[in-house]
């Protein structure tokens, strides 16, 4: 990249700075909690600032009601927006969701409130419920078209279409955002950038398998325990074959930087009519996180099995297994190593750090890109860990320098995916 070009961004962004915090602060400001998942109004209120800053039509993919309220939300509305440079080249899809995990307790600050403190060891300082997860990289990627747009105001060749996905259901699953925008071809990206932090390339993640297992026995008095047949010492089978498991899946070490293993958590067990009652039912509700190298349907598949096999000596006991959810792992697809490249390039440039490339164990809806064939990574605004930022947690908050910087590297990436020839 042409230091006159870095020098062009670093300039307009300077400029830009304040116009792109108070962005992000109206974005704060709009509540999106999922659950309950209303999220239309912080959508018309995000479409309603790109008008105003934009020069470019706003697409706005409303999902009907019924649909929404399949997938355990009220209202979403997906935002697009479209902008070509020069001829022919990449279509890059940069990928955000305001949907947000609801505030619960412990804040400080209000949590709609984007308070701004000058922190004498990180400057300026943003509080907010999705402040980085990832509302801030509305104003990341929109500031990092806006730049571009700059550039090219100032000769610099670009081909290729930018496009910005800005969507509503991250937290449910992403299966009306991005799947959405893909499935009813809305958008046909050739690459992907997705919601991330700045001090490392996210290039894999882990998938989820969530399951519910109903365990059916038959109800009896306590006083005559063989009047029934006993469901929760079914369960019990089926709890030790699983922490067996468990123990199992230690032992497989992914291969991807900062992922670690496979890991199985029994996270809810529900049953039982009363003391004196032999229990007729229990429920179990499993999470089975699954590394790159896994296929999150093999898993499923292993753990029904795993689970019948475990009961299949009790007479009278009857199983349920329903899925849950199953995200596939984010893999890194051999044309995200441009990427790659780019975004490392320009974030040591700008953050003065070594950048990473590595792997997460949460999971994200960045993985509908992969699956489709689309090389994705996760990069964007935000401190080196989720915890450093309180994501999902109280007192969400953001540097903004990061912010800043971040939206350097992304502009910067672009131009260089974007090189005319």
């Amino acid at each position: 990249m042409p230091a006159s070009a870095r020098a062009l961004v670093h300039a307009f962004l300077e400029r830009e700075f304040i116009r792109q915090v108070e962005f992000l602060a109206e974005l704060v400001r709009v509540p999106s909690d999922n659950p309950p998942g209303d999220c239309s109004p912080a959508a018309e209120r995000a479409h309603e600032l790109l008008e105003g800053l934009l020069d470019l039509e706003v697409e706005t993919d409303v999902v009907p009601a019924s649909v929404a309220k399949t997938n355990g939300m009220i209202s979403v509305t997906n935002l697009i927006v479209r902008r070509r440079f020069g001829r022919g080249g990449a279509t890059i899809a940069l990928n955000a969701h305001g949907d947000v995990v609801p505030p619960g307790q412990g804040w400080t600050r209000d949590p709609y409130g984007a308070e701004i403190i000058d922190d004498p060891d990180h400057g300026l300082v943003m509080f907010g419920r999705g402040v980085a997860v990832s509302k801030s990289d509305f104003a990341t990627y929109t500031w990092a078209l806006l730049a571009l747009i700059e550039l090219e105001k100032h000769g610099v060749p670009l081909n290729g279409v930018v496009e910005l996905h800005f969507t509503y259901d991250e937290e449910v699953g992403g299966n009306l955002g991005p799947k959405r925008l893909l499935q009813q071809h809305l958008s046909t990206p050739t690459l992907a950038i997705c919601a991330g932090f700045s001090y490392a390339v996210t290039s894999a993640h882990n998938g989820c398998l969530h399951m519910e297992v109903v365990v059916n026995g038959k109800s009896g008095h306590a006083a005559i325990p063989a009047s029934g047949v006993d469901a929760l010492e079914a369960a019990t089978d089926v709890l030790n074959a699983l922490y067996s498991h468990r123990a199992e899946l230690s032992q497989k070490q992914s291969k991807v930087r900062g992922i670690e293993t496979p890991t199985l958590t029994v996270g809810l067990i529900q049953g039982g009519i009363n003391t004196n009652v032999v229990p007729d039912q229990v429920t179990l509700r499993l999470d089975r996180r699954t590394i790159p190298e896994e296929s999150a349907e093999e898993a499923e598949s292993q753990l029904r099995a795993l689970i019948e096999s475990a009961v299949a000596h009790r007479p009278g006991i009857t199983l349920e297994i329903k899925r849950i959810m199953l995200a596939e792992p984010l893999l890194e697809l051999p044309d995200a190593a441009r990427m790659i490249i780019a975004l490392r390039t320009h974030a040591e440039e700008e953050f003065g750090v070594a950048i990473p490339v590595q792997g997460v164990p949460l999971y994200t809806d960045a993985r509908h890109y992969s699956s489709a064939g689309i090389p994705t990574v996760l990069y964007g605004a935000g401190p080196k860990t989720l915890q450093d930022a309180n994501g999902h947690g109280a007192d969400e908050c953001l540097r903004l320098d990061d912010l800043r910087k971040a939206t350097a590297v992304v502009a910067l990436t672009l131009a260089d995916l974007m090189k005319g020839n």
